[in-house]
Formats: C-alpha cells, sequence, structure tokens
C-alpha cells in the first residue's frame, strides 16, 4: 500500500481497479451519516459507462486547522462517557485506551468513573424498600438549574409491584429527574401517602401528571370499574342512556370516606392535576377498536398486521403509542375501514393532532364533539377518558404537549440500561449515577454532530 510522502498528510491510495464513482444517492447518505457533504471535487456518476474511470482529484486537498490531536480534558471525557450512555467499566476502558494512544489531558484521570455517583448520592436516602430524594433544591442546583415549581411538573407511575416519582420539565427541555423509586411496594393509598411524605410535596406542591389510576388514588376514590368514578364530578358510568347526552353533572364536594365511592381524604387538590394525554389516546384508541365490527375487513387487517399479538389483546384494544402513530399514517387501515368506522378513526386523528398534541387549534371544541358524534354513531360504550372530553374539556391545560404524560414513560426507557448495569436493584447509589449521566462538564463546547442526550445546559 503507497503512502503519501507528506507525514501530516493521512490516508489510503485506492488502486484503479477498485474505484468507484458516488451516486446522488450515496451522496445523500454520505451528508447524512457525516452532517457534511464530501468535497466538491468528486465526479458522481450519471451510469455513464465513460464515467467509470474517473479518478479522486486530491491536488486540492488541504490538512485540517488543527495540525496537532485534541488532548481531552477530564471534563471532554466525561461528556463523551455520557454521550455514549456507557457504565463505569466501559468508560474506564475507553479512557485506558485513549491515555494509552496519548490523547488524554495530564490532569485527566480514568479511575474517576469508578466513583462517578459520589457527586449526587448525599441527594439520596433509603428507608426499607423507599428510596428518594432529601433535598430536591440542592439537587437541581448541583443539575446546574433553579428549581422552580412552576416549571416542573410531578409523574408518578405504580404497578403491583413498585412505584416511581419523576420530575418532567413543563416544555420538555430538561431531562427527567428521578426523585423517589419504591420496590416490592404495591400501590396503596398509604403507600402513596408515604411516597408524597418523603419528598416533602406539601412544602413544593408541583402540579402532577400521571395515569388516571394512580389520580384515583391520591384523590381517595376506590379503584376499580365503580359507579362513580370520575375524581370531578358525580358522573354516573353505568347510566349508559344518558351518555353522550347529559353533559353537566354535579360537582364533587363531599370527600366522606363512604360517599359515593370516596374511600379516603384527598391528598393533593383536584387543581394540581394534569389530565394525562397519552392515557386518553390509548383509552380512545381502546374504545374504536371495541366497537369495530368483528367481521369485517378494518378488524381483520389489524389481525394481519400485528400477527404477533394475540388475538384478544387486540379485541381489548391494547395498543401502546409507536402502533397508534404508525396506524395513523396506514393508508391502508384507513381504506380498509367501513364509512362509520373510517369517520370515527378521522375524528380521532384530528383529536390526537390538534388537542391531544403540543397544537390546540382554536376549534377544538368542534373537533372534539366531532369524535363524540362519530364514537356514538359507532356505538363505543363512553368510558371515564370519554366523559373527560365530554363534560370537563376546559380541564385541559392550552399546551398538553407541554404536560403531557408521555415524557414519564419515555423515562423507563433511559434508565432501563441503568436498571440492567445495577441488576435491577434500585439504591441511593443507581439514581446518583443515572443523575451524573444529565449532567454537562462543558456546556457551551460545540461539536460537529450533535449528541442526541437530552442534558441540563
Amino acid at each position: 500500500m503507497a503512502k503519501s510522502s507528506d507525514s501530516s498528510m493521512l490516508g489510503e491510495l485506492t488502486f484503479k481497479v477498485r474505484r468507484r464513482n458516488f451516486t446522488p444517492l450515496i451522496k445523500k447518505c454520505y451528508e447524512l451519516y457525516f452532517g457534511f457533504k464530501p468535497p466538491e471535487n468528486v465526479i458522481f456518476s450519471d451510469d455513464d459507462s465513460d464515467r467509470r474511470d474517473q479518478q479522486w482529484d486530491d491536488t486540492n486537498f488541504e490538512v485540517g486547522a488543527l495540525s496537532e490531536p485534541h488532548l481531552l480534558t477530564q471534563g471532554d471525557l466525561n461528556d463523551l462517557v455520557r454521550d455514549l450512555d456507557l457504565s463505569k467499566k466501559q468508560s474506564e476502558l475507553l479512557g485506558s485506551r485513549l491515555k494509552g494512544w496519548n490523547l488524554l489531558h495530564k490532569g485527566t484521570k480514568v479511575c474517576f468513573f469508578r466513583k462517578r455517583q459520589d457527586e449526587f448520592q448525599d441527594f439520596y436516602s433509603q428507608e426499607n424498600d423507599l428510596v428518594y430524594c432529601n433535598d430536591v433544591v440542592s439537587l437541581m442546583e448541583a443539575l446546574g438549574h433553579d428549581h422552580d415549581t412552576e416549571e416542573w411538573r410531578l409523574f408518578i407511575d405504580s404497578s403491583k409491584i413498585s412505584m416511581r416519582a419523576v420530575l418532567l420539565h413543563n416544555g420538555n427541555k430538561f431531562s427527567s429527574v428521578p426523585i423517589a423509586h419504591a420496590s416490592n411496594i404495591k400501590e396503596t393509598y398509604e403507600n402513596m401517602k408515604l411516597l408524597l411524605k418523603k419528598i416533602e410535596y406539601e412544602r413544593y406542591g408541583w402540579k402532577i401528571c400521571s395515569d388516571l389510576k394512580v389520580v384515583a388514588l391520591l384523590r381517595g376514590l376506590q379503584l376499580g370499574y365503580t359507579k362513580f368514578c370520575c375524581f370531578l364530578c358525580e358522573w354516573d358510568s353505568r347510566d349508559r342512556e344518558r351518555h353522550y347526552i347529559k353533559k353537566i353533572w354535579p360537582n364533587r364536594k363531599i370527600f366522606t370516606p363512604g360517599y359515593k365511592n370516596i374511600a379516603n381524604l384527598p391528598l393533593i387538590d383536584s387543581e394540581n392535576i394534569y389530565l394525562p394525554p397519552l392515557h386518553i389516546k390509548l383509552g380512545l384508541m381502546k374504545n374504536f377498536v371495541k366497537a369495530m365490527d368483528r367481521n369485517a375487513s378494518g378488524f381483520a387487517y389489524l389481525k394481519q398486521k400485528y400477527s404477533s399479538i394475540s388475538e384478544a389483546k387486540i379485541k381489548e384494544g391494547i395498543f401502546v403509542g409507536p402502533q397508534i402513530r404508525e396506524l395513523q399514517q396506514d393508508g391502508n387501515f384507513q381504506n380498509s375501514l367501513n364509512e362509520v368506522e373510517a369517520a370515527a378513526w378521522n375524528s380521532f386523528r384530528n383529536v390526537c393532532k390538534n388537542f391531544l398534541g403540543s397544537v390546540k387549534v382554536e376549534n377544538y371544541q368542534d373537533i372534539v364533539n366531532d369524535l363524540l358524534l362519530t364514537y356514538k354513531a359507532l356505538g363505543s360504550n363512553m368510558s371515564l377518558k370519554i366523559h373527560f372530553l365530554h363534560s370537563h374539556l376546559d380541564f385541559f391545560p392550552d399546551n398538553l404537549g407541554a404536560v403531557s404524560d408521555e415524557h414519564g414513560a419515555r423515562f423507563h426507557q433511559d434508565i432501563s440500561s441503568m436498571e440492567k448495569r445495577y441488576q435491577g436493584k434500585w439504591s441511593p447509589a443507581m439514581l446518583a449515577d443515572y443523575c451524573w449521566t444529565l449532567k454537562r462538564d462543558l456546556p457551551q463546547a460545540k461539536y460537529r454532530r450533535k449528541s442526541t442526550v437530552t442534558a441540563f445546559q
């Protein structure tokens, strides 16, 4: 292999028989992958046979402005590790290789990553199976951001065996900040009360955005399919004759345990609750599928498209967000629906686009009313989520996308790799390690290729 006589020139000689010209498609792929266009002196093929022998003209090649390699400081290496989402061992391996190649600054320490969580670990405490933040204000300051309760909302997610509490930024500019996790704890009123006490909810008073099951617990309602399941009014879920007809129901004013499905005293005020757009979308999708004709082509198309999902789940309309977005862009599904189903489906798509997302159009009331009419024509039963659109449209905030629960669901994806590293054992060290990944040592640094990681800047 021939090499350039100029030691400052880097590259290889490609023999003529192995040379290939760039097509316009490859040119575009090159630009998308590397973030910049190929050299202008490259002649791109237009499929003419006489161009296959064209050579790469490197007579105008110029060496970059940096004649010496950039030595990585501790801040450079830390931010690189965060961008690559590396574990402690992987971080040390990367640092060791770079040090062996003399690419690290003299003061850069590879062993730093062994205890990288120490900066944030004192902000977390543990009591039995509950890990919680003991000083939210100081934690935010350590992340380089002032804590304003008006800028953050509390997302609480619970299951049969765990509970999580995460702070989400209104507008979703910054990363999610975990402030509590309880493992091996059931979702009960008493455990929810303990969690709020440990994170000092009364002191901060964040708005809360969670699924309606968590909201019911926080408002002291009885769980399950109950007659009076709305936390805002005394809507009768079993009075189907007046569903889609009666819009105004008596507001809830009595919170005495035992009265109309009230099981406990409320833990939060209803004014501090954001209705969850994502769960409302899932609920609308569920109602739509359950009302579809099982023998029609639309339902058959769903079974064919999602053959890996059991038919029982499809019949119940259990779909996740990405699947719903995929269906909304699928013209074949639209064409497979009958006239009534197509009208309801178009109304659903319109509500998702112009009301339940980041955009709230001026005629949103007409759009929601159209959905209610088409769902009624479809024969869909009124669920609690449809009831909110029917009777409490003014309770929704102006920008649902900015305060959506969808970003709380994304937190599970963000922290899943951290859970694997700690073998599913939630501890102050794990939450502190996750917080370390959110920080930037050099927030003003500019790079040709931007990181996709959301961090505090």
